[in-house]
């Protein structure tokens, strides 16, 4: 965005224009100049072109989005947010870039004031949009244990965005996985607080460094839910929610600045965080000290009204969620809009409750230079090209997925060497998809599209192991799919095997929305199973004799006590994103030491809920229960290819 210079003088400017006042005094001077209509306008987003046709990219997207809102008419009395112009459908970056810019100069001249949106976008694993950078999902940033490259990935991300004209980032989540069989694990860094709130804390700082207001989400409790479904019921007592759930928010807050908290879907001992005080303004605000923006989960605050029944009419939802503490409602205008605005000049709302949010929505702004007199949006030319996939960010793509492998066993077949007959199996070896997690753009968007391009250059494992330089003869099968009950194709992969000196399997995950995958937001897990055939297809391979290296490419831990002692070896990677292939493949060869480390739990059996060492002493194996939480491989654990002997060890020169 330009800010250019001004034929007026500061005598010439109001109060709120003049940029040598402060952020406070300009801001309460332009509250005093607006109608209701103008500040209500500032308390919500507009999703253009969110109600057509296709999957949804957000719970009941379809349903709750209004698709006769005349945009003429809803930025009339100005606009609080533009919600992902870039992320809901595939758009080129330089094209994307001026349809944004002319909606910024409509939503400016349409209002008094003058006054632009802010934008915002998802940019969990990079930026949601097509032909942007795709890195490893924040699982794998975990697996890193590696804040510093996170941070320079996230400045990465947050200077595409800006690059474009996006101001905001929704990201990063900072729940901490309670029951992996939650379909957004994938999401998540970690099942260790301190692991996620270091690692999001770099996050944040890499996010907020590039300009871009970095969003912690979701606040709080959200992955503790009952049996690890979505938005279902939080049973955690106090301890747990202020040992384990909040500190990593309260880190990103403090040692990363983070300017925006989203609410969750969350419903904790039967109060929704969006209908909570004690949560959003209590904590949140008076003990913690934050000062920023409290913008709604997607429809969260209709959601008061129709999924956790606290309220009985859209207005009583909006009020709930303002006297809690939530300023925006996202991602469009439903609860605050027309109807909002009688109740609110009735006195059924408190108009203090407006100002106490857009006091804080127009600091942000202010922030954000968006108050400034001469702001306009960046002219993209019609011959520019916007390369959202810069060779910078590849190389740090390449780095994170590299550093994120983790290698779970290996009886000395890692690495293959040189000549090595070697049949890949399994459904996600030729698949690019397997590097993706659900909030990617080809899979949270572009599956709706079968026709458009990837977007980036990415390898499949079978691609990246045969650019290898280790002369390997490669067969590749796949064996089955992911998901269904097919396994007619088990035979021919169990024949390939049979003719190989070794077996690389290659299964897992295929990330999707709302049970459109196996992973992923609304992608739950009734147990810890292998999906759909691979299972199988695993066993079929181990009975061949042939040494079977796994190669797991998920978005959760998956059960692999069943299989350890009989795999030669086994690889972990968590959607390592579009450099994962090549990534993997080094493993293999040799090319990369593994350096990775779990940052969850792998369970021994598919119904277990391993322990961590956070776990009370009953939370551990005891005897006098038959089941032991006892993890195959903990949190932290990773092998490496190098190989340590301990020396006479001394200190200041006395044995030890």
């Amino acid at each position: 965005m330009r800010h250019h210079p001004q034929p007026t003088t500061t005598s010439e400017l109001l109060p709120w224009q003049d940029d040598t006042q402060s952020s406070e005094a300009r801001v309460l001077d332009l509250m005093c100049r607006m109608t209701l209509e103008e500040k209500v306008a500032q308390l919500y987003g507009v999703w253009i072109g969110a109600a057509g046709s296709g999957e949804e990219v957000a719970p009941h997207q379809h349903e709750l989005s209004d698709a006769s809102l005349e945009w003429k008419s809803v930025i009339a009395s100005g606009l609080g947010q533009l919600t992902r112009p870039f992320g809901t459908a595939p758009v080129d970056p330089a094209d994307g870039a001026r349809a944004l810019a002319r909606m910024q100069r409509e939503v400016m001249a349409a209002n008094r004031f003058g006054l632009p949106a802010q934008v915002h976008e998802e940019c969990l694993a990079g930026f949601t949009t097509w032909r942007a950078t795709i890195y490893p999902v924040p699982l794998a940033w975990g697996a890193s244990f590696n804040p510093d490259l996170v941070e320079a990935v996230a400045q990465q991300i947050g200077e595409s965005m800006r690059s474009v004209g996006v101001h905001q980032g929704l990201s990063p989540v900072l729940d901490v996985i309670r029951d992996p069989r939650w379909g957004r694990t994938e999401e998540t860094i970690g099942e260790d607080p301190y692991l996620v709130g270091t690692i999001g804390s770099a996050y944040v700082r890499g996010l907020e460094s590039s300009g871009i207001v970095a969003t912690l989400k979701h606040f709080a409790g959200y992955s503790a839910s009952r049996a690890g479904r979505n938005q279902a019921p939080v049973s955690a007592g106090p301890r747990e929610f202020s040992d384990v759930l909040l500190p990593p928010f309260e880190m990103a807050l403090r040692r990363g600045g983070a300017r925006s908290v989203m609410h969750s879907y969350s419903e904790i001992d039967g109060v929704p965080p969006a209908a909570n005080p004690q949560l959003l303004t209590t904590l949140l605000r008076e003990e913690w000290g934050f000062e920023g923006v409290v913008v709604a989960d997607y429809f969260g605050i209709a959601f008061l009204q129709l999924l956790h029944g606290v309220a009985g009419t859209p207005v009583e939802a909006a009020k709930l969620a303002l006297e809690a503490g939530v300023d925006v409602e996202l991602p469009t205008v439903r609860c605050f809009g027309p109807q909002f605005v009688d109740a609110v000049r009735d006195g059924v709302v408190p108009e203090v409750l407006i100002d106490r949010a857009l006091r804080r929505v127009l600091l942000q702004k202010c922030e954000l230079g968006l108050l400034d007199p001469g702001w306009e949006p960046e002219i993209v030319s019609t011959e520019s090209v916007v390369d959202l996939d810069p060779p910078r960010a590849r190389v740090l793509a390449r780095e994170l997925a590299e550093e994120s492998v983790v290698l779970l066993a290996n009886d000395g077949t890692l690495p293959l060497l040189a000549g090595t007959r070697v049949a890949v199996v399994g459904p996600l070896a030729d698949d690019r998809d397997a590097m993706l997690g659900c909030y990617s753009f080809p899979r949270h968007v572009g599956s709706q599209y079968p026709d458009l391009e990837f977007g980036v250059e990415a390898l499949t494992v079978v691609e990246a192991l045969r650019r290898e330089t280790t002369g390997l003869l490669i067969e590749n099968v796949a064996g089955c799919a992911v998901t269904g009950e097919d396994t007619s194709g088990i035979e021919a992969a169990v024949a390939a095997a049979r003719q190989a000196d070794v077996c690389v399997a290659v299964l897992g995950d295929q990330a999707g929305l709302f049970g459109r995958g196996t992973s992923g937001e609304g992608c739950d897990a009734p147990d810890l199973s292998l999906p759909g055939p691979q299972g199988a297809l695993l066993e079929a391979l181990l009975a061949t004799g042939v040494p079977v290296v796994l190669v797991a490419m998920t978005g959760r831990p998956y059960a692999l006590g069943g299989y350890a002692e009989r795999l030669a070896a086994a690889v972990q990677a968590f959607f390592p994103g579009e450099e994962g292939g090549p990534a993997v493949a080094g493993v293999l060869s040799g090319r990369i030491c593994p350096s990775g480390r779990l940052p969850v739990s792998i369970p021994h059996s598919p119904g277990g809920q391993p322990s961590t060492y956070l776990a009370p002493s009953l939370g551990q194996r005891t005897d006098i229960s038959s089941i032991d939480p006892t993890p195959l491989y903990p949190f932290g654990y990773g092998l490496s290819y190098t190989s340590f002997e301990w020396g006479d060890v001394a200190i200041d020169g006395q044995p030890v």
